[in-house]
């Protein structure tokens, strides 16, 4: 093996260098979520979760190629508890994908931030992992906050469209929560991170291209750009976000991954002319604050 493979593999401790990492990956996540939301109306949902995955496992096998895992890392003894999560996670991207096209980029992007508070959830009733005060304190906060953010739709007062966005939002963030609980699963069981991945991509793209007998559009250049770019930019965010958690612990990481509601409402506002309404402003402080309180202590400097 390669020195630099075998520099892949060791445990550096670079959190500087994890920490523009993580960034990077918002970045890429955000320009995903445009080309999805340029796509919307002119191209069936099914075949934009297609091009996203397929798209996707192009920079995904290159990467586990160069990190040593292709294809003796795709093997699994557990291939039920990689087509539950990839079910999971398919579904969680036709519901995101949906939610993009009827809501504001921002809007969306703040919805799936509901996924650590399913997620402690479900750990806690699935997994039996305690609920501490902060914990505790973080699921509240971030129920408020997406109190607040359905607020609008209790009162009647949502666009055509929008309400039907946010029941798709809150049902990503749950799907997804899902998704993680099942990777849990899997990587406690010892199954590989790049297997998971691939398998993933794999099964989403075979769900997308399902959708074929639905109807499908011939894309022009401008479409078929579109539909490259978003699979291009969901890989390589997906390969940053891996690649950060080796430089960093996830307690450094994890406030710059909120990025991707700013980078969001930016995009938004420049491609769409969107702005986000009085109900993201009073939501995204109580769930962000809500995820930020109920992250782990961090254990000091990485040895």
């Amino acid at each position: 093996m390669s020195a630099a493979r075998e520099e892949f593999r060791l445990p550096i401790a670079d959190e500087s260098f994890g920490i523009w990492l993580r960034i990077g990956s918002t970045l890429a996540f955000a320009a995903m979520g445009v080309c999805i939301k340029a796509l919307s109306g002119s191209v069936p949902l099914g075949q934009m979760v297609f091009f996203r995955s397929a798209v996707a496992l192009l920079p995904l096998v290159l990467f586990l190629w160069w990190s040593g895992d292709f294809p003796r890392g795709l093997a699994t003894r557990r291939p039920l508890g990689h087509v539950a999560r990839s079910l999971l996670g398919a579904c969680a991207m036709f519901t995101a994908f949906a939610t993009i096209s009827l809501l504001p980029l921002a809007e969306a992007t703040l919805l799936s931030y509901l996924a650590p508070v399913m997620l402690a959830l479900l750990g806690w009733a699935l997994l039996g992992e305690g609920l501490g005060p902060r914990r505790i304190g973080g699921i509240v906060l971030g129920l408020c906050g997406g109190a607040a953010f359905c607020l609008p739709a209790l009162s009647g007062n949502l666009a055509d469209g929008a309400l039907l966005g946010v029941l798709l939002g809150l049902a990503t963030s749950f799907l997804t929560a899902g998704a993680l609980i099942q990777v849990r699963r899997l990587t406690l069981a010892g199954e590989r991170a790049g297997a998971i991945a691939f398998w993933f991509a794999i099964v989403s793209a075979v769900a997308g291209l399902a959708t074929l007998p639905f109807g499908w559009v011939m894309p022009d250049v401008h479409q078929a750009l579109l539909l490259f770019g978003a699979g291009l930019a969901g890989g390589i965010a997906h390969i940053l976000m891996t690649l950060s958690f080796r430089h960093a612990e996830a307690a450094a990481l994890a406030p710059f991954e909120y990025l991707s509601i700013l980078w969001a409402a930016a995009a938004g506002g420049l491609f769409f002319a969107e702005v986000p309404n009085w109900a993201f402003l009073v939501a995204a402080p109580l769930v962000l604050a809500g995820s930020l309180v109920a992250l782990p202590r961090r254990r000091g400097p990485p040895a």
